[in-house]
């Protein structure tokens, strides 16, 4: 055939069986592997003909590196002690606890310090809350009553208790301080195992029992721990915010009958007892107030059982979304904390747990006692720190600036792995060497005196703790100060509550811890770094003269600082209610600006360091 004729067929090609696109696939694949074939052949022939002259290729061996280490922070804690003077200053205060040997859970709780110039004398006295004997038990003499002392200046305090209308026995635990009726002076609330008691300030240092006439007493099967005056709906007048514990009587207390192996009966867990729910009185005017809790939301009952959950042991206010409206943080022994967000139309939502503030960093409630917050950072993030129990760190929340969201840092921020041990109550925020960087201190303690002999780590004693803010320049802001470096603030002692003020006038702040069944710890603080300083006395409208809630800022080159105005903090106490600041080596103060609690301001230029400085607020 002289042409291809694809319809004639060869009889011994078994293509020719398959479909004409199935023999063209077919032969190109036979023609790939092929010349797969004579690629490989080549490059075999290839790497025989040039094995036998290796190209040899230097490489440079990096030498070992060790690990970095964190940066040291490029300022370390200053030398700043401490000096206790409790019996050199006539403070010869002990508490009471009433202990008789049968563990009653009260006893081992502690109780409050209020500092706060009580006859408007420009200077700061002291109340130290007490307890008392238990029914049935054989009377203490003289009969346990709170103490009230005047400072006379000079380092000079005076016991004027007697006949001051606060010489009346109850069992104490906390306190809050504020001007309830308008009239220029602070009157005084103490909480209980029992009913509490509202004592109207008469002047003169005496004091009138208002609680039944006030309305704010309480349940008498009640044990209530803090509280806190504030202006929760902006009316000008302060309201009252109550905590109480947990659901307890001496009955109760002997049925559980909680017992440590070793031991034998022993102070019993929170767990042990039910919760409770959180008071809010409505200031009316005139010294009267209205229970609006319930109305309000600050009930919070367990969603599954209907019950009470709150176990609380302290209160302060903020805000948390700078709303203008003042919220409310309360911190609960074993049950996760509240974050109350204020609505503004007299009612509160709880969201501690959608803001990351109920639990820590782990997911788990904590044995969560005292509780302050504070921007304690140039970038005006929010701070709020927790005392915890032992093996817990202590609990340090912060939102950035702008937000509402919590994070727990504690371990971020330096206090966590230093705080782990200590079983913590009192902490607040305070500038101790006035370098324009708020501190924390805490103050630490058992509850179980005889804890030692059954978990050898924990000593019923424990030293309180400080925690020096270093600033920006460091990769964990808080440094634990070395407990040589801080005198008698580092003497382990049984820690409860704690209050801070400038005690002795020279612009520096002391502290004052009480501590179970002991005398207190009045310390000092004798810095002498050359740091200036401003003290802010607010004067308010009356009704709430002490201007609770405003906040002070003040500028000096590119730092700037802001402190609330909020006695109530820390655990079962009241600090001081003036607002200091630490300027460093700043002699004048550029702008200083108080936005008061109804949201105008005040603003000041040049103002000079070193004096108190009294701003009023200007009637509408």
């Amino acid at each position: 055939m002289s042409a291809f004729d694809p319809n004639q067929r060869d009889e011994h090609d078994p293509e020719l069986d398959a479909p004409v696109d199935d023999r063209v696939i077919g032969r190109a694949l036979r023609l790939s592997v092929a010349a797969v074939v004579v690629i490989a052949l080549i490059a075999v022939g290839i790497w025989l003909a040039t094995r036998s002259k290796p190209v040899q290729t230097v490489v440079e061996e990096a030498p070992l590196q060790a690990p970095q280490a964190a940066p040291a922070p490029t300022r370390q804690p200053p030398a700043v002690s401490f000096t206790e003077v409790g019996s050199l200053w006539g403070i010869d205060f002990v508490h009471h606890n009433g202990a008789f040997g049968d563990h009653l859970l009260p006893e081992t709780m502690g109780s409050g310090v209020a500092i706060f110039d009580m006859d408007n004398d420009g200077r700061q006295d002291l109340l130290l809350v007490n307890g008392s004997d238990w029914p049935g038990q054989q009377p203490t003499q003289p009969t346990p009553v709170s103490a009230l002392y005047r400072n006379e200046d000079q380092g000079r305090f005076v016991n004027v208790t007697a006949g001051s209308g606060l010489d009346q026995p109850l069992y104490g635990t906390g306190v809050a301080v504020a001007d309830v009726d308008g009239d220029g002076l602070r009157d005084v609330y103490l909480t209980a195992v029992g009913e509490n008691r509202l004592l109207r300030n008469l002047g003169g240092g005496n004091f009138a029992d208002i609680t039944a006439s006030a309305g704010v007493g309480g349940a008498q099967e009640a044990w209530s721990t803090a509280a806190l005056f504030f202006d929760y709906d902006k009316d000008g007048l302060v309201d009252l915010a109550v905590v109480d514990y947990v659901q307890w009587s001496p009955d109760i207390d002997a049925e559980i009958d909680y017992r440590l192996t070793g031991i034998g009966r022993a102070y019993g867990p929170p767990m042990n007892y039910a919760g409770t729910l959180i008071h809010l009185y409505r200031n009316q005017g005139e010294g009267r107030f209205s229970d609006v809790s319930a109305e309000a939301g600050v009930h919070v009952t367990n969603p599954a059982t209907g019950l009470p959950m709150g176990k609380g042991l302290a209160v302060t206010a903020l805000d948390i979304d700078a709303d203008g409206w003042l919220d409310l943080a309360v911190s609960n022994d074993t049950v996760q904390n509240f974050l109350f967000r204020n609505l503004g139309d007299g009612r509160f939502e709880e969201i501690g747990a959608v803001t990351g503030f109920a639990y820590d960093n782990a997911g788990n409630a904590t044995g969560a006692m005292g509780l302050d917050a504070a921007w304690y950072n140039d970038s005006g993030d929010l701070a709020v720190a927790i005392g915890n129990f032992a093996n817990e760190m202590t609990s340090f929340y912060v939102a950035q600036d702008g937000s509402s969201l919590f994070t727990d840092e504690s371990i971020v921020s330096g206090i966590g792995p230093d705080s782990r041990q200590a079983l913590s109550f009192g902490l607040f925020f305070f500038d101790y060497d006035l370098d324009g960087e708020l501190d924390l201190l805490q103050t630490n303690g058992h509850i179980e005196y005889r804890i030692n002999s059954v978990q050898p780590s924990q000593h019923y004693e424990q030293a309180s703790q400080l925690f020096w803010n270093c600033g920006a320049t460091c990769a964990r802001p808080m440094v634990p100060v070395a407990a040589d470096a801080s005198g008698d603030l580092a003497r382990p002692i049984v820690g409860r509550g704690a209050a801070y003020g400038d005690l002795d006038n020279d612009g520096d702040l002391d502290v004052v811890i009480t501590q179970v069944g002991r005398a207190p710890l009045v310390l000092r603080n004798d810095q002498q770094l050359g740091h200036h300083w401003l003290r802010v006395v607010l004067r308010g409208q009356p009704g709430n003269g002490d201007a609770i809630g405003a906040v002070v800022s003040l500028t000096t080159g590119e730092s700037t600082q802001r402190q609330r105005q909020m006695p109530g903090r820390s655990y079962l106490s009241s600090v001081e209610p003036v607002i200091s600041f630490g300027l460093g080596k700043a002699d004048v103060v550029d702008r200083l600006t108080v936005r008061w609690p109804d949201g105008s301001e005040t603003v000041l230029e040049q103002v000079a360091a070193n004096q108190v400085l009294e701003v009023a607020q200007r009637a509408e």
